[in-house]
């Protein structure tokens, strides 16, 4: 039987399966296939990062490829241990990012759930979202002996400046730049356009998509969310994306008219803060499930749309500037606490779940302000989960069971 028959059959037994599941497997296996054969069809592979701009490798025909994606797979399947540990033992540091771990040791050993990443014939770094993937990309340079362009992106403390917006297109120049010399060709900018315009329309679609679980009982959750985001990351800006996004939200919005709950008996409703903990993304639904608690929303796949208002479609190249880099985790405090206070009104969220993520420091430090903002503005309550993204041995499942349990008691 085949996965998307089978997913449809699980689904007649249980509603709450998600029949684009079956979809999103196949697109990412014919990416995979395509990025690892692209050498035999002529086509370049250029490894990115997560935040950078993907839209002009699309318009350029180079496969865009993710290694924090990667070590996301890694994570979900349990092989974040050994790879972090293999990473340890060539000299890096326990406390470096465990996708930077994990994927340094795949590129030495083609280790991990595919067998390592294709080997890239460029490099494209943007430190929007943490100053580790600087060093992580140059160490990934040298050992594939590629050029690297890195773009950098200021810190948003509030608006963004004209002088900081200048600057980050200037760059945005170079970046074609630097394209039109590994691709041995000028970019076609009537292609660049329309690249734009599937992004955008991309990114409304995801955003809709989220925000059917507004809806009370919610037809998805976060950690479904954490699943059907790898499109949004990885081929934005194509019109595969597009039409998965379309019927991925058909779906949700005929589940909203069935009253498809995905937590039966939804009584309470929770914001997700950070990565996921990718291993263990399973044991955590269903825990919280056991006591009737969704988590309806969070500020990690929401990040992507989340800068769809700074976006002209219609002057896309333009834009990037403004919304690369205001990606959510490179902002200041005060406008995270906005976007947390949009976002908890939005979903009529009880509460607030936030991962103290030992990985991503940027993502993680500074959470205890913002869980007394969230409480002294806010009035809701508010748990910190400690754990790693990848890293299984800062897990504490026993602990982590506890607080959950004295968190729900209190809601």
């Amino acid at each position: 039987m085949s996965d998307q028959r089978k997913d449809t059959a699980d689904s007649k037994k249980d509603p709450r399966k998600i029949r684009s599941v079956s979809r999103m497997k196949e697109i990412m296996t014919h990416y995979y296939i395509d990025a690892k054969t692209a050498r035999d069809n002529a086509k370049k592979v250029a490894w990115i990062t997560s935040g950078g701009p993907v839209e002009p490798l699309i318009a350029m025909d180079v496969i865009p490829v993710y290694p924090e994606n990667h070590g996301a797979m890694v994570g979900a399947s349990k092989m974040g241990v050994d790879l972090c540990r293999q990473a340890e033992e060539m000299g890096y540091s326990p406390d470096l990012c465990s996708y930077a771990r994990a994927d340094i040791a795949c590129a030495t050993t083609q280790g991990g759930p595919i067998g390592g990443l294709p080997a890239p014939d460029f490099l494209v770094c943007c430190n929007n979202i943490c100053g580790t993937v600087l060093k992580w990309y140059e160490v990934a340079a040298r050992h594939f002996n590629v050029p690297l362009f890195i773009l950098d992106t200021p810190f948003i403390h509030g608006e963004m400046t004209e002088d900081a917006r200048r600057y980050v297109m200037s760059q945005v120049e170079e970046y074609i730049g630097f394209l039109e010399k590994q691709c041995g060709r000028k970019m076609d900018y009537d292609r660049m356009d329309e690249v734009g315009r599937l992004s955008v329309e991309g990114l409304r679609l995801w955003q809709a998509v989220l925000d059917t679980a507004a809806h009370k009982p919610s037809p998805i959750t976060a950690f479904d969310a954490f699943f059907h985001l790898a499109l949004i990351v990885t081929l934005r800006g194509t019109r595969v994306a597009v039409d998965y996004y379309k019927e991925l939200l058909d779906e949700m919005n005929e589940r909203v008219e069935k009253g498809i709950a995905m937590v039966p008996g939804e009584k309470y409703r929770l914001l997700w803060d950070n990565l996921p903990v990718w291993y263990r993304t399973k044991w955590l639904s269903e825990k919280f499930a056991s006591h009737h608690a969704c988590l309806v929303a969070d500020t990690y796949t929401s990040a992507w749309s989340g800068v769809l208002p700074l976006i002209d479609e219609n002057r896309f190249l333009e834009s990037m500037s403004v919304s690369y880099s205001s990606v959510y985790i490179n902002m200041s405090h005060d406008r995270m606490i906005g976007k947390l206070k949009e976002m908890i009104e939005k979903y009529d969220a009880d509460g607030l779940v936030m991962h103290s993520n030992r990985s991503c420091k940027p993502y993680s430090l500074g959470q205890y302000d913002l869980q007394k903002m969230v409480m002294d503005q806010l009035g809701i309550p508010t748990l910190i989960i400690e754990a790693d993204m990848v890293d299984e041995r800062h897990f504490a499942e026993s602990q982590i069971e506890t607080r959950i349990d004295a968190f729900m008691e209190i809601l």
